[in-house]
């Protein structure tokens, strides 16, 4: 396993103890700490039309099934109780890619477009914790209200309904309480209230090392890419949450990739993300 090069004083003296906070961190991020102890939600809005469902939501009531087979492994459920509904092989995937640029030492700052309870966020600055790295910001970009009404002028997202999902809007304050919950809650961690395409084109962003996306439609990515990719540094990593599930999300990435001739291979995370190293 990678080490990085910087490492905490109470924790690098024990490489054991940093690598069992992280990997507890993993599980309790994920709800897989506890067998059988969480449950996927049923949006209010989705294809289920079964009559206790449809009584249920008449109601207000959120409707809840266990999580079936793996998952929760990759990624396929959205949890009741986890911080992240990213799955077990995202999450592994992020602590690696971190961990290769702190051991590397690429400069520049993470941030994730799209954090809904902050599991990923939190868990990058769980790592930077671990390892002593006290010069790199977590930025935490997001509307906090769900998803944006798709923009009748682009095409590629005519007809999304992810807006229509109150499940997505997970306001600021409650991130800030799970960042807390953690003991995570510091001047480490910042905020981006507001869409994309207004936050970060002003985001006191110099440098990046991790951008994670996690827009889910064409227009977030793209706004991501546009403000955030110059500023990613040699060696950092491009993530997208999206990738094999959204071809709007897809569009925008190929698009950019093509107008801007980025031509670093695209690396398959499981069956929903992927990412690239820049050259």
């Amino acid at each position: 396993m990678m080490q990085p090069t910087q490492q905490a004083p109470a924790l690098s003296a024990n490489p054991q103890a940093a690598r069992l906070y992280i990997d507890l961190l993993k599980k309790v991020i994920t709800c897989s700490l506890w067998k059988g102890g969480d449950g996927a939600i049923i949006p209010r809005r989705g294809l289920v039309r079964r009559l206790v469902v449809g009584t249920a939501r008449s109601m207000g009531l959120r409707v809840i099934r266990p999580v079936r087979g793996d998952e929760r492994q990759e990624g396929r459920d959205w949890p009741v109780l986890a911080h992240s509904m990213t799955g077990q092989k995202r999450i592994d995937a992020l602590v690696e890619l971190v961990e290769t640029v702190l051991r590397d030492n690429v400069p520049g700052d993470f941030i994730e477009t799209g954090v809904w309870r902050g599991g990923s966020v939190i868990l990058m600055r769980g790592v930077l914790k671990a390892w002593g790295v006290a010069d790199r910001v977590v930025w935490c970009a997001d509307s906090f209200e769900g998803l944006p009404p798709p923009d009748p002028k682009i095409a590629a997202d005519k007809g999304d309904v992810l807006h229509q999902y109150s499940e997505l809007a997970v306001s600021i304050e409650e991130v800030k309480s799970n960042f807390d919950a953690y003991g995570l809650l510091d001047d480490q961690v910042r905020f981006l209230k507001g869409w994309f395409k207004d936050t970060l084109p002003t985001a006191p962003i110099e440098k990046l090392a991790i951008a994670r996306l996690d827009g889910d439609m064409y227009e977030s990515t793209m706004d991501a890419l546009v403000s955030l990719y110059p500023k990613l540094s040699p060696g950092g990593f491009l993530i997208v949450d999206d990738y094999e599930v959204s071809q709007s999300c897809k569009q925008a990435v190929h698009e950019y990739r093509e107008k801007h001739h980025i031509n670093e291979p695209i690396v398959p995370i499981d069956t929903h993300s992927a990412y690239w190293r820049r050259a």
